[in-house]
């Protein structure tokens, strides 16, 4: 992750797109935190008569905050009630709120929940080898919900470090050709397979080259999940230490005795020497 300085704060005031990223656990942890501080505002604001409420000790906070939770909830115990009226005013200031805080939050949730997810495994690492005789950069894709994703595409971009003659350093971006770019129906298993040729990036590079550049290959897949009739989007980055040389995958397809083909992904990320390339 990039340290930015000088980026403005308006970001800061972003809070849906805050609330649809953080974990579940910090999102609770924040709806949690918000209701009680609500309750304990309205619970002075009922404290501001102190006779207002029926039943509930003049001047107590625990009362007025039991009250407000009682209201914002609508909650009908029946036993405090208001009785003045500014109470009332209160009560009916507080239980427009709580409906406005339940549609919020409502919608929320169901965004969080609705938000299209892509399950797809990329392998740990990439590897180089002999394919139809010519070198060949491989790497793997499985769909882990088992279900098909509809006219998938993936695009793998090579991102390097440059000098320019003037001695400006900058970021360049090269989309490397792909044997199958595309695939209608990405169901099980997908190895996505890059011509090392003359006008490959990788033509007659070595991993300490690739490292001396800071290169990384970025991987971006996307398709229609048939199940959520949606698109989804997945991504994975490989490093130079990550990217197998004179190696090949173990095979993860077979079938089983009745026919039907199984796809082992215990050995997804597996890969051994290739002996059958030249050292």
């Amino acid at each position: 992750m990039a340290v930015i300085i000088g980026q403005d704060l308006s970001r800061w005031t972003d809070f849906y797109h805050f609330i649809l990223t953080v974990p579940w656990s910090v999102f609770f942890l924040g709806v949690a935190l918000f209701f009680f501080s609500i309750n304990v505002v309205f619970a002075f604001a009922y404290m501001a008569d102190p006779n207002g409420i029926e039943h509930a000790r003049p001047g107590n906070f625990w009362d007025a905050f039991l009250f407000s939770v009682q209201t914002i909830g609508s909650i009908n115990y029946s036993v405090m009630v208001p009785k003045s009226i500014y109470a009332n005013i209160v009560v009916v200031a507080e239980a427009f709120f709580g409906i406005l805080n339940l549609a919020v939050i409502t919608g929320v949730v169901f965004s969080r929940f609705s938000r299209p997810y892509a399950r797809v495994l990329f392998s740990r690492i990439a590897v180089i080898t002999d394919f139809d005789g010519a070198p060949t950069l491989m790497f793997r894709a499985a769909n882990q919900r088992g279900n098909q994703i509809l006219d998938a595409n993936i695009t793998v971009n090579f991102a390097f470090q440059q000098t320019t003659r003037e001695g400006l350093v900058m970021r360049r971006f090269c989309e490397l050709k792909l044997m199958r770019p595309r695939s209608p129906l990405f169901a099980l298993s997908w190895t996505v397979m890059h011509k090392v040729d003359e006008e490959s990036p990788f033509h007659n590079q070595t991993p300490e080259s690739l490292s001396a550049m800071q290169a990384e290959l970025i991987v971006l897949l996307s398709g229609t999940d048939e199940t959520l009739a949606d698109t989804i989007f997945a991504r994975h980055s490989y490093k130079p230490h990550q990217i197998l040389w004179r190696h090949r995958f173990v095979d993860i397809l077979s079938f089983n005795a009745k026919g039907r083909r199984v796809v082992d992904l215990t050995r997804f990320h597996n890969a051994v020497p290739d002996l059958s390339t030249d050292q």
